[in-house]
């Protein structure tokens, strides 16, 4: 690998950024960003290099990772297009901007694979999921894999069920930090401090999903076991329940997936 370039270094694309530097050698590791005070700031946290304008960033790049809002996508893929090699993968994180619309704004028939990461991939314990576009040789597929293992979790999925994926693993942090701030505010309501409640909320709620993800149990299952017959958290869930909570749940699932197809 003799370069890796990242146009659009914002909250998703820094924290994909941040877990690439832990796997490669910044210094092969070119930047771009509309604010160039940001791409230095990255470049003195991480090492990474920054380049004058998005054209110098992706030239004769052997990946090039768009970071970049949706609506801009199309430009910066046209601005960039000219400087690519053959044989330069375009790994895409615009939320709604399918395979197809990719390759139509480069021109050139380069290998394409979108990603759906998201932010806790800046600390190694995200969710990243591939969806190649086409044809993608399976070694290009195993490379980028191994390239984003620093991410967290790595997995695959049709094109088909992208934006899906996109919304279950992008935009869940968002809702969780909802959750567990929601949480410390009622326990500083109890009496607790507002550090202490924070911590020991977010504790609770990252050691219930690993719970999850390490025995196999169906969540339902595990909520049955921490509620006693005529207890306290019965009762809590009783609340949720009257609350809709678990409608809302869904609800924000399906706004955010709607939201994210209309985008392309």
């Amino acid at each position: 690998m003799n370069k890796i370039s990242f146009i659009g270094t914002g909250n998703m694309g820094g924290a994909i950024l941040r877990a690439v530097c832990r796997k490669a050698d910044p210094s092969l590791i070119w930047i771009s960003n509309r604010t160039r005070s940001k791409s230095e700031a990255l470049e003195a946290e991480l090492g990474c290099r920054v380049a004058d304008d998005n054209a110098a960033c992706a030239k004769d790049a052997d990946i090039v990772f768009i970071g970049v809002k949706p609506y801009m996508a199309a430009a910066v893929l046209a601005e960039i297009a000219d400087g690519l090699r053959d044989d330069t993968l375009v790994v895409s994180m615009a939320a709604g901007i399918s395979g197809e619309k990719i390759s139509r704004s480069l021109g050139r028939p380069n290998a394409i694979v979108r990603i759906l990461p998201n932010t806790p991939c800046a600390i190694g314990k995200g969710l990243v999921l591939l969806s190649p576009y086409g044809s993608v040789p399976e070694a290009v597929t195993d490379m980028l894999e191994d390239l984003l293992s620093e991410c967290g979790e790595v997995g695959f999925l049709d094109e088909s069920h992208a934006e899906a994926g996109m919304t279950i693993g992008g935009c869940t942090p968002a809702f969780t930090y909802m959750f567990i701030e929601a949480l410390a505010d009622g326990a500083v309501q109890t009496g607790l401090t507002r550090a202490d409640s924070l911590r020991w909320a977010a504790q609770a709620v990252a050691g219930s999903a690993e719970m999850i993800l390490r025995t196999g149990r169906h969540p339902e299952e595990l909520k049955d076991s921490v509620c006693s017959p005529g207890g306290s958290t019965i009762e809590g869930v009783r609340v949720l329940e009257e609350s809709g909570f678990r409608g809302a749940a869904m609800d924000a699932v399906i706004a955010a997936f709607e939201k994210s197809s209309r985008l392309g």
